[in-house]
């Protein structure tokens, strides 16, 4: 398992300008003062991801066959104190955040957020920046594995995470906040 390269300079936190500085072909992030970088997301990574947003967007972005309400945009930049995050989904309620800003990034930290595990960024993602959602008061969090085909489940209560379910393989699935509607998990996983 490789980690996620930091980049030099280390003598100093990183800047926004450091950031942007990171390849096209990268994905970068600030977590704790750190760049992070990694490549663009392997095939089974992808797929997920465009699973993910298939099936929550219909009923949730666009209220289609679902309660509508929400935002769901997918590798939104949020910027979060002095931490700049990528997460590979994010959601907000549009009672909170009645459009979507002008900026680049968003300012107002999401309500849920989901993680796709990769071998090179499971521990950014699980320790790290999960750490972030928190502080933020980010209300859910889903971490998905396309290589172990898992899906876990977290609520935010008083402030700590909780594992509301944690389930495996091509089950499918009510998952908050989204439990109005079933997911087959089969749907995400490259066979």
């Amino acid at each position: 398992m490789r980690a996620v390269p930091r980049v030099p300079p280390f003598d100093r936190p990183a800047t926004y300008e450091d950031l942007v500085a990171v390849p096209d072909n990268m994905v970068a992030e600030i977590v704790g003062g750190e760049l992070h970088a990694s490549p663009r997301p392997a095939p089974r990574h992808a797929t997920a991801e465009g699973a993910i947003g298939a099936l929550l967007a219909p009923p949730f972005h666009f209220g289609r066959g679902g309660p509508g309400g929400w935002w769901i945009l997918p590798e939104p930049e949020l910027h979060l104190g002095a931490d700049v995050l990528v997460p590979d989904y994010a959601g907000w309620r549009r009672t909170r955040m009645p459009s979507v800003p002008a900026t680049a990034y968003f300012p107002l930290a999401p309500d849920w957020v989901c993680e796709i595990i990769s071998p090179s960024t499971a521990a950014l993602d699980r320790a790290r920046k999960v750490g972030i959602y928190a502080r933020e008061q980010v209300g859910h969090a889903w971490l998905v594995d396309p290589i172990a085909r898992t899906l876990e489940i977290l609520r935010l209560e008083a402030g700590r995470w909780v594992i509301v379910s944690s389930h495996a393989g091509d089950v499918t699935v009510r998952a908050e906040p989204f439990a109005e509607i079933e997911i087959a998990l089969a749907d995400l996983w490259v066979d």
